[in-house]
């Protein structure tokens, strides 16, 4: 295939390919999995409680708590923040709304939301910024809506403050007695309550669109100001998902799909691209949180608590985890303490042994075990499930009947399938993405997490471009394939931990409003 994909190549192709730093191996790579098409993973039964999922009841919490207040001391924690995401689909229903215009068609569902913006417009952090601009236009919005004039509203918002485009981080979510915060402000609050060192130092990645990238930097140094804590030194970095990790498109036929200028088009990988911006990172206990899972201060207490529990476990995972290696690593792991690590590893970490062990000396099981421990860690937060869309914790079959603990998708799972679809649907708890990752190796040296992933996990979507239709690849999900090959840990937290906003109305649920005065 390699003669051909090249002979196939024009002098401009190499010449893009050179400027994304993607190699021909790597569409040698895409283009097989399109010819190959990728497998649907074998979900065995969903993860519950005392099954997959640990019960916060069954710790020890002061005493985990205390083993990550060491951590977090000693400047082991960084918060890695995906926060490239488009705010877009919140204000879908404005949108079909402004498109309908006052004649009507709107859909019942969609003119309730409305009904429910409008009602509530003056809850919403940003309502001062847009009554201020629709002042400046000679309009006042309390008049605009007894009038029915939803338009130059609905404009203002969009338009004027620009939130049909702006990234989510840099929305106003949030209202205090003197002040509002935007999601990015609200991390670095965060991030001074449990990721700060016994030096005052918070690290925070925000991963960002190129598009955005000046005004989400400038953003920042604007929070450092305007938060004002003289005993915080945050460092903050922020990187862009790298055109090296976007995936050529293919047409019907699994050929390399070009625009109508001739030039091969490469599509954004989804949100397992950002495996990249995890492995250039380099440290040690990371937390991962979505930008728009945010809270009010007032219920800050809660969400802080069972990260530093989960970051606990972690911590405790690990140092079990690198004693273990250590004494294997030594060569002289006596048959009693193999037992001991086995034991413990098929309990806390869902191993599965190989057919043969039985039959292994000790010098091999002491091998076997040494590589199957040495991989990264990560303990995820599983809240009750509230049918929100997204993924949950799974026990799933492999190939060689081994079984793990996995965070799996809908696309993950064959829709023709009604026994796979039971299995999913009868699913007691969702994913949140609220974990946190021990990335760096028994001897403090980084993995290289691109070892760990499963590549057939990744996921293969019909599009449309130019009027033309496509067929584009997403990579493995940074929380589902990517980290497939990890340890992991699923533990129920409360539902109160998880507070998104997917749609502008979700801002007007009380974990987004300030409390309600005595």
């Amino acid at each position: 295939m390699s003669r051909q994909i090249e002979t196939s190549l024009t002098p401009q192709d190499h010449r893009h390919l050179n400027e994304r730093g993607i190699s021909l191996q790597t569409i040698e790579h895409q283009l097989a999995t399109f010819q190959r098409g990728i497998p649907f993973t074998k979900l065995k039964r969903p993860c519950r409680l005392d099954d997959g999922i640990l019960r916060l009841s069954s710790l020890d919490s002061p005493a985990v708590i205390r083993r990550f207040e060491r951590a977090r001391a000693a400047g082991r924690v960084t918060k890695f923040v995906p926060a490239s995401g488009a705010g877009t689909r919140m204000f879908k229903f404005l949108e079909t709304a402004r498109l309908h215009g006052e004649s009507g068609g709107v859909a019942t569902a969609e003119e309730h939301k409305l009904e429910q913006f409008l009602s509530g417009l003056p809850k919403f952090a940003f309502y001062h910024d847009l009554k201020n601009i629709l002042l400046r236009q000679g309009r006042q919005v309390d008049r605009l809506i007894d009038e029915k004039q939803y338009h130059p509203v609905i404009d203002a918002l969009l338009d004027s403050l620009n939130y049909a485009r702006l990234p989510k981080g840099l929305m106003t979510f949030h209202r205090y007695t003197d002040t509002t915060r935007t999601p990015i402000e609200e991390h670095l609050v965060e991030a001074v309550d449990y990721a700060k060192d016994d030096k005052g130092r918070a690290r925070v990645h925000f991963t960002v669109s190129p598009d955005h990238q000046r005004a989400i930097r400038q953003h920042i140094e604007q929070a450092r100001l305007k938060l004002d804590q003289p005993a915080v030194t945050w460092l903050i970095d922020c990187s862009v998902q790298p055109p090296s990790t976007d995936t050529i498109a293919v047409d019907v036929d699994n050929r390399p799909f070009r625009d109508s200028h001739g030039n091969l088009l490469f599509r954004p990988a989804g949100h397992g691209a950002l495996l990249s911006n995890l492995h250039k990172l380099h440290c040690d206990v990371v937390f991962i949180k979505n930008i728009d899972n945010v809270v009010h201060d007032h219920l800050k207490e809660t969400s802080s608590k069972y990260k530093r529990v989960l970051g606990g476990l972690l911590v405790g995972l690990q140092d079990t985890v690198f004693s273990f290696l250590t004494q294997l690593e030594s060569g002289t792991t006596s048959s009693t303490t193999l037992e001991r690590i086995t034991e413990w590893a098929r309990h806390t970490l869902a191993m599965t042994l190989p057919d043969e062990w039985s039959t292994c000396t000790n010098s091999q099981k002491t091998q076997w075990l040494f590589k199957w421990l040495n991989r990264p860690l990560r303990v995820c937060g599983m809240v009750p499930n509230v049918n929100h869309p997204g993924g949950g914790p799974f026990w799933v079959e492999h190939e060689n009947g081994a079984t793990s603990l996995q965070i799996v998708e809908s696309s993950q799972v064959d829709p023709d399938s009604p026994m796979q679809q039971d299995v999913f649907t009868s699913s007691t708890h969702f994913n949140p993405t609220d974990m946190v990752c021990g990335i760096r190796d028994y001897q403090e040296n980084p993995f290289n997490l691109y070892q760990f992933v499963d590549p057939n996990t990744g996921f293969i979507a019909t599009k449309s471009y130019e009027g033309r239709t496509l067929k584009a690849l997403e990579l493995p999900g940074l929380w589902n394939g990517s980290m497939a090959k990890w340890h992991s840990v699923f533990v129920e937290v409360p539902r109160q931990t998880f507070n998104p906003v997917k749609t502008v109305l979700d801002l007007l649920s009380p974990e987004h409003q300030p409390p309600a005065r005595p």
